[in-house]
């Protein structure tokens, strides 16, 4: 069978500054990650023109990620003295966000927008909080401010006065990596399917000791695991389930719990546990099918790196990640593991622990009922089918990325996406809300239809496997018929693409006893009669029986990155970032053999041209213009000499046809050397190696006499 690369991940740029030195880090991280990387830029300082023109980079992006690179300084072509400044790009920030929210429905991927740090001095707090206020938390809108992005990524030196004076290049380039790898993490994480569970090991994990040896008060919660309570419990606000799976004897780890009410994590904060000596694999797969999720949906922590190394063997979809040898660097590292990222949070995210167990308390009562059918009929079941609105887009998103099960065409769509489609003629989208006597369940369901050839014909049906087996899927098709009849449409079509986890949604649709079904492009086409489908309820012969638990679930598909812990572990600094993208690049275009250079100066220049022309320099002839540079590359090459050698070099010094290494490296040598020029360094040179060894001595001498 023939493999096929993947699909490039695009990502569009539109800067208020010049922003193509990001790009070699952007590629740095699609190279790590595995996932080739597609940069467009707009032209400079056309934001508001690149969201609103419906032939922009913007407006044909269909994969991938929409970025926006603002300064608010940008915002007035005023200089920083002007007394007017503040109130002129205060109010033409609060014209671009209007632009956005304009243009946002019009897109069909994510919109990055990365506030970005404005000249020293520069007036524009006002302007930034216009933003900030206005398109955080915007549907559609990822925003950073770079307050929140140096926090996370520290870095030595933001900004570069020379660079933005020659060509408008305002920052450093450990501050672009920076900006890189921000917008490669929140990509990434958009795309990626999510984690759910996270279990984790108790014995000098949770705490420090072991409470079967130390006893239950021996333990300690050192300052670093009580930096992993709290994190754990946040991650949990944001919609995680907590596990614990630990070899132990379930008596101590009760005790220890007891004896610390200092503990911020408590045992009822997870949602299940497996607290004895099996097998940690055997044991997530147990709490895997307790919890009806797949192994691929779980992160687990431990220790020990022989027990993550057990788990990865035996159960390769969970991600295993151990901790850090030195603890201290455990709250840092934690930062750092891009799985941990929740691009949004919903209500029902804050609740999902409690509504699990509002689950697991309804299939005990079930399978403790003397009667299914008088169960269900007990439940006082409510099934609310409203369209879509605005203000559920993201958890609507979020659904067709989480949902497995009850999942007919398992689609996946952003919350562009799903904005975009919404506004599309003749589409129409339903959310589902759910409750009953247990409980309310909150947006548990999607329904995308379209009329076509006198059908109402359904692009996805999704319901969260927390509300499977009561009669809601029954609920919203007999909604769906209704509909179709109300528009005088006598047939809903559902189209079924079979996946290894969807086997309960085929399994509801084939149940229902006046369907048709044929094949059509490797999947199924399910026809029902609206007349007959309305009545649609829930009957022991109409129920789609899940398939039963084993003791471990199938296995989903391997992802495509699990790398997170050496992100973290070497990765998670600008500088690091920096030095790798470097090194990276020198490897991949050395030249093929050892060169001679005249001087240490030519062959460190020779490195630093291999890296900006992504080719071999192995010549002291070589010429910066006929191999590939131009005239950003040339600005970068300034801001290279000067972090390398310690040397400010004039524009005029590179900007030349006949730039040479030899050359450039002279230049290099005589500012080092405080000459003005080349023929004077030159000259310098040539009076030193006219000097007898008796006269270099003498003048050694004198010059140290000097310095004391």
């Amino acid at each position: 069978m023939t493999s096929h690369a993947p699909d490039p991940l695009r990502i569009a740029i539109a800067a208020s500054f010049t922003a193509e030195p990001i790009e070699p880090f952007l590629q740095f991280w699609g190279r790590r990650l595995g996932t080739p990387f597609e940069t467009l830029f707009a032209p400079y300082n056309q934001i508001a023109q690149t969201l609103l023109d419906p032939g922009s980079v913007f407006a044909s992006s269909r994969g991938g990620v929409n970025v926006v690179l603002l300064r608010a300084s940008d915002l007035a072509d005023l200089p920083p003295q002007d007394p007017s400044l503040a109130q002129a790009a205060a109010e033409n920030a609060q014209q671009l966000a209007e632009a956005v929210r304009t243009a946002l429905p019009k897109f069909t991927v994510p919109l990055l927008i990365m506030l970005c740090p404005p000249p020293e001095g520069t007036p524009v707090e006002a302007a930034e909080s216009v933003l900030r206020n206005t398109l955080s938390g915007m549907p559609g809108v990822h925003f950073f401010h770079y307050h929140d992005v140096l926090a996370l990524y520290p870095v030595g030196q933001v900004h570069d006065v020379r660079a933005a004076e020659i060509a408008r290049i305002p920052y450093t380039e450990e501050m672009f990596a920076a900006m890189a790898t921000v917008i490669v993490r929140r990509a990434h994480m958009i795309s990626a399917p999510p984690y759910k569970v996270i279990a984790v090991d108790l014995d000098n994990t949770l705490w420090r000791g072991i409470c079967g040896e130390d006893g239950p008060s021996g333990v300690v919660l050192d300052p670093p695991r009580k930096h992993l309570h709290e994190f754990l419990l946040r991650q949990r606000e944001a919609g995680m389930l907590l596990a614990i799976a630990s070899k132990n004897n379930f008596s101590d780890v009760l005790e220890t719990f007891n004896a610390h009410p200092e503990f911020p994590l408590r045992l009822e904060h997870f949602s299940a546990w497996r607290i004895d000596w099996n097998p940690k694999p055997v044991n997530l797969a147990s709490l895997a099918a307790e919890l009806n999720l797949g192994l691929d949906s779980f992160i687990f922590l431990d220790d020990n790196p022989k027990e993550c190394a057990e788990v990865t063997s035996a159960a390769p979809e969970v991600l295993s990640i151990a901790l850090p040898p030195d603890i201290a660097q455990l709250p840092e590292f934690l930062d750092h593991i891009w799985a941990f990222d929740h691009p949004s949070v919903t209500e029902e995210d804050r609740r999902r622990s409690a509504l699990i167990a509002q689950s697991l308390e309804f299939s005990r009562a079930a399978q403790s009922a003397a009667s299914l059918e008088e169960f269900i009929a007990s439940l006082n079941l409510r099934v609310d089918v409203q369209p879509l609105a605005a203000e559920r887009l993201p958890r609507a998103a979020q659904l067709t990325q989480r949902t497995n099960q009850f999942n007919t065409t398992t689609i996946r769509r952003t919350e562009a996406e799903l904005a975009a489609l919404a506004q599309t003629p003749g589409v129409r989208i339903f959310t589902a809300e759910v409750s009953d006597r247990f409980g309310e369940y909150g947006l548990t369901g999607l329904v995308i239809v379209y009329t076509r050839l006198n059908e109402l014909y359904v692009d996805s049906l999704l319901l969260s496997c927390r509300v499977l087996g009561r009669g809601v899927e029954h609920r919203i098709l007999a909604r769906l018929a209704e509909l179709a009849l109300d528009e005088g449409i006598y047939t809903v079509t559902v189209p079924f693409t079979p996946t290894a986890r969807n086997t309960p949604a085929r399994a509801f649709l084939e149940s229902i006893p006046f369907g048709q079904a044929h094949e059509d492009n490797g999947g199924l086409l399910f026809r029902f009669p609206a007349v007959e489908l309305q009545t649609l309820r829930w009957s022991p012969s109409t129920a789609a029986c899940p398939p039963a638990q084993e003791a471990a679930p199938a296995r989903a598909v391997a992802r495509t990155f699990c790398g997170y812990a050496e992100i973290a572990e070497s990765l998670r600094t600008p500088a690091q970032v920096l030095a790798a993208a470097r090194r990276e690049a020198a490897m991949a275009h050395a030249a093929p053999a050892a060169q001679t250079f005249a001087s240490e100066t030519e062959e460190r220049l020779a490195r630093i041209w291999t890296e900006l022309l992504q080719k071999p320099v192995d010549h002291p002839q070589a010429n910066f213009f006929d191999l590939g540079g131009h005239s950003l590359l040339a600005v970068l090459l300034l801001m290279r000499v000067k972090e390398e050698f310690g040397v400010e070099l004039a524009v005029d010094d590179v900007y030349s046809g006949s730039l040479t290494l030899a050359a450039l490296a002279s230049v290099i040598d005589a500012r080092r050397l405080g000459a003005a020029d080349p023929e004077e360094y030159q000259a310098l040179l040539a009076e030193i190696a006219n000097l007898s060894d008796e006269e270099v001595r003498a003048l050694l001498e004198r010059e140290m006499q000097q310095e004391e």
